[in-house]
């Protein structure tokens, strides 16, 4: 597709969501990273039911590692893989000790040698977060993607962020992703997706 064409549908998805935002609830980056880290393979209407109990608790990295995985594991027995879930936060919290004084790294590279942070993970973290531009690749962004044509149907996530961060402006990255997402969670969903065709009115 013509990075003109393309421009222009993503324009138009982004005037149909222009208050998109992350919809995990966080009140500090810590807990953006936690939550973004539950959030994997469950949806984050899951992930808010038990983040509130979760950080009322363990409020930071110091916290959960005076717990063990075991004692993390009832807060989130709710949401998918917990288990793995809560062995990896631990040894999340135990490097953000170590390594940067408990503080969470603003760099993807720091961010994805923690254990249990991949790139879409880094990316949300540095994109809401820290405000630093970034652009994730999410289930919901990966389907309108590729049901846009934007890439093809086969397309890896790191091609589809790349072909993104090609056709979005730098500055839009973030506002853009939240827009994109909002679009493939609430309309172009996975089941029953409702027509597209008028994004590409007039662009033939």
């Amino acid at each position: 597709m013509p990075l003109d064409k393309a421009r222009v549908i993503v324009k138009r998805i982004q005037a149909l969501y222009p208050d998109a935002h992350c919809e995990l609830i966080h009140d500090n980056v810590f807990q953006l990273l936690i939550a973004v880290m539950l959030s994997a393979q469950a949806t984050d209407v899951s992930v808010n039911k038990v983040t509130p109990a979760l950080f009322e608790r363990f409020p930071t990295p110091e916290a959960f590692l005076q717990a063990s995985p075991k004692e993390i594991e009832p807060y989130i027995q709710t949401i998918g893989l917990y288990r793995n879930k809560a062995k990896f936060i631990y040894q999340c919290c135990e490097q953000l000790m170590q390594r940067y004084g408990g503080e969470v790294p603003r760099t993807r590279k720091e961010l994805m040698d923690l254990a249990g942070v991949g790139r879409k993970t880094a990316n949300v973290v540095l994109a809401v977060g820290f405000g630093i531009p970034a652009l994730a690749v999410d289930t919901h962004v990966d389907r309108v993607a590729k049901r846009l044509g934007f890439v093809p149907a086969n397309a890896t996530p790191l091609e589809v962020e790349e072909a993104l961060m090609e056709i979005i402006p730098k500055e839009d990255w973030a506002q853009a992703h939240h827009a994109i997402l909002f679009f493939g969670r609430y309309y172009s969903t996975a089941k029953n997706p409702k027509p597209i065709d008028f994004l590409f009115e007039g662009l033939e």
